[in-house]
């Protein structure tokens, strides 16, 4: 064999695991928890901004800057978790996402400066970064070809369920128990220790060859040529979506404290809660409908919750605000299940991890911006004029989407 042979023969294949037998329903559920319990850390600092904010002294533009700190971290990650986790693994990335989680949890619990906090997110956004591309395609490596739909509900709904458990726990934590911003994330560590359990157990193949000596370890996340339009599809319900639910998450706490005189942690993350409540009850419910028919209805949900949430602040209704969130929660929850439902129907599984980092990237990066923009515009003219001009940026994305979907021919997948 000629030196030139040597230097393309095919990279030598890495031992693989013997890939699992279909798994049951319940052990998909298992397979499922680690989403849920770093996604629970995700929103936990939600109902305490109000806290922070009196002892530490910060306006609404920094609480949406603390808040986007977490699209930071998240989005850093995304551009290399899911290459990462296709070539070496599941296990190699989401053991050390749920090491930093447990950090992020340690500088929230002694939090004493506006740093600390953005530390903190940032952390938080890694972990859940590396957990949205390795630990979702876990879900799927476990169900198997057989269960690719239940896989997609069961990743998305874990998801959305911990996004809403964390705030809720937060919030009610907090007003009962001593220690209101500490105490909530030492329950989260627990919640972590035994992710982490989980994640070690599970039994998840290796990838079965090498990747190409040339090939890149870092870059934007990306599908296959002929994924590419339903990947398009789902980033386009789904960025508003989270985008709707992230204005919730940063400002909604200043929003029921300055504007309709709520001041009540627990409330605020009730509403955090509800909002995901909605998401994952939204996914059950329309888990047999065409994908069509599933983010037509998303962006039906989030141009609707931003009308209400108009409402809501012109006519100082908490109520009002409260149900604008749970539309808001069933866009975005629709839209990500019918982003993943696209892509594992039509994504070969070893780009998996890849994918799901892909639809992430494309719903964060305006989740991260938009907010921001609200926080300072708000400051400069008001919360009433900031939240309107938002939501009405929102309503037009919603509707541009609608017609996107209506217009392509992936939209017709049934996943």
């Amino acid at each position: 064999m000629s030196p030139t042979d040597v230097r393309h023969a095919p990279a030598p294949a890495v031992p693989a695991s013997v890939p699992p037998a279909p798994a049951s329903p319940a052990r998909i559920g298992l397979a499922a928890w680690p989403v849920t319990a770093v996604f629970v850390l995700s929103n936990a600092a939600t109902p305490l901004y109000v806290l922070w904010r009196r002892e530490l002294g910060f306006s609404s533009g920094t609480s949406t800057v603390i808040f986007a700190a977490y699209i930071v971290g998240l989005l850093g990650a995304l551009t290399v978790a899911g290459v990462l986790s296709d070539r070496i693994g599941r296990k190699p990335v989401l053991l050390p996402a749920l090491g930093l989680a447990a950090l992020a949890c340690l500088l929230f619990a002694t939090a004493a400066s506006v740093p600390a906090l953005v530390a903190a997110r940032l952390l938080t956004g890694i972990a859940v970064g590396a957990t949205v591309s390795a630990g979702m395609a876990a879900v799927a490596d476990i169900a198997g070809s057989a269960h690719r739909r239940l896989a997609a509900l069961a990743a998305s709904s874990a998801m959305v369920l911990g996004a809403g458990l964390g705030p809720m726990l937060a919030g009610g934590l907090s007003e009962t128990v001593p220690g209101p911003t500490s105490t909530v994330f030492v329950v989260e560590a627990v919640l972590l220790a035994t992710a982490f359990a989980v994640v070690y157990r599970l039994p998840l193949a290796r990838p079965a060859t090498a990747p190409p000596a040339a090939a890149r370890w870092f870059r934007v996340p990306s599908v296959p040529a002929a994924g590419r339009g339903r990947l398009l599809l789902g980033i386009a319900v789904f960025a508003p979506g989270i985008t709707a639910t992230s204005f919730v998450l940063s400002l909604g706490p200043t929003l029921l404290a300055d504007l309709l005189d709520t001041s009540s942690r627990i409330v605020a993350g009730a509403t955090a809660f509800a909002m995901f409540a909605a998401a994952t009850g939204a996914q059950f419910a329309v888990r047999r409908w065409a994908v069509r028919t599933v983010l037509l209805a998303g962006a039906a949900a989030i141009a609707a919750g931003m009308i209400v949430l108009i409402a809501a602040v012109h006519l100082a209704s908490a109520p009002l605000l409260i149900t604008a969130a749970i539309l808001a929660g069933a866009g975005q929850g629709l839209g990500q299940l019918g982003g993943l439902t696209l892509l594992g129907a039509h994504v070969p599984r070893e780009r998996a991890a890849e994918a799901n980092a892909a639809l992430s990237v494309g719903g964060y990066l305006p989740a991260g911006l938009l907010p921001v923009a609200a926080g300072y515009l708000s400051d400069a003219v008001g919360l009433r004029t900031g939240t309107t001009t938002f939501a009405a940026v929102l309503i037009g994305a919603a509707t541009v989407a609608a017609a996107l979907v209506l217009t392509n021919r992936a939209a017709d997948d049934r996943g």
